[in-house]
């Protein structure tokens, strides 16, 4: 089985951003063609079976964090009124994409109120060990979990992310903008190790040791198994921030591993992630008549283009679970 596992929320919203047009029903129908053309690309280069919406609820990170993604409350709360507006209306077409696909396809939709995406996801591709993946998203986040069976599709740059490398929608390798030479594989393992020592300024999660040097991670990466000189000399290091508190890296690289390592989550949500996608499973989906839905819906939004296609659009949004 080939799974195309969709980060629903980062794909439609980041589409957006690549519109010079400042209409938002323009905005709209980009974003539902990008999410509906990434779909149809992974299901068809990849042999896929089966479509999975991941959804986002109220994350319980922010429980555990508090400054977690406080920066983008300030930000949304930084809108002028007709951005709140665009906002608005982007919202609201996406709550009627969740709904078509929940009511209207084969799909399988995850959502939980205290998940993000990116635990469903993760929690997915745990639970499915033996079957190949592939991710929807433009989040840097899933490089942790590239793997043999596990690739990442970014409809919005159009590249593809392997335990190989990168590679354009064409199949040919992504180069280095500085040297011009293809872009080196991803190693997963080091991806997560730097990312949990820099923290991720996107979601507000600070540094476990700001301006470190990369040499100094890479040599203390290397230490990492044996866990000698280097390792703990990086780890019980201490620093002292602007507000004059004083930090232990150490300390501070596990809260943001809990945080970002999507093996990492705390045992209780470990057992809502199972529990979410046990659920949706349980009783796989058989709609009918999906291709005929699919038409009606992109009437709605005048997804032209789309409907003139809709046999090939509504092939993966009917593929049932287990099937």
């Amino acid at each position: 089985m080939t799974y195309i596992l969709v980060d629903t929320a980062n794909t439609f919203f980041r589409a957006r951003h690549i519109v010079k047009d400042n209409n938002p029903e323009t905005k709209v129908g980009l974003a539902m063609h990008i999410i509906l053309n990434s779909i149809k690309k992974a299901w068809t280069d990849f042999d896929g079976s089966h479509v999975v919406f991941c959804l986002e609820g109220r994350s319980w990170r922010k429980d555990y964090y508090k400054k977690y993604k406080a920066n983008r409350t300030e930000a949304r709360a930084a809108l002028t009124e007709s951005e709140q507006e665009a906002d608005k209306i982007f919202w609201e077409s996406f709550d009627t994409f969740c709904q078509f696909i929940n009511d209207k396809t084969n799909c399988t939709v995850l959502q939980d109120k205290q998940l993000e995406a990116d635990d469903l996801i993760a929690g997915w591709i745990q639970q499915h060990p033996d079957d190949k993946h592939v991710i929807i998203s433009s989040d840097s986040d899933f490089a942790q979990l590239v793997d043999t069976n596990v690739k990442q599709y970014n409809g919005i740059s159009n590249t593809l992310t392997t335990i190989d490398g990168y590679f354009t929608d064409k199949g040919e390798p992504v180069l280095e903008k500085k040297t011009g030479q293809p872009k080196k594989a991803p190693d997963p393992e080091w991806l997560l190790f730097e990312k949990c020592m820099r923290g991720d300024p996107t979601d507000n999660v600070f540094s476990a040791y700001p301006k470190i040097r990369k040499t100094k991670l890479l040599e203390a990466f290397e230490d990492r198994k044996a866990q000698g000189f280097v390792w703990n000399n990086l780890m019980l290091a201490k620093w002292v921030d602007h507000e004059g508190i004083e930090h232990r890296v150490k300390e501070d690289y596990d809260r943001n591993r809990e945080l970002i390592d999507l093996t990492q989550q705390p045992d209780h949500i470990k057992e809502i992630i199972t529990s979410t996608i046990k659920s949706a499973t349980q009783t796989p989906k058989n709609s009918s008549q999906v291709g005929v839905y699919l038409m009606k819906f992109c009437h709605l939004f005048d997804l032209q283009k789309i409907k003139d296609l809709a046999g090939q659009y509504a092939a993966p949004l009917n593929g049932r679970y287990g099937t």
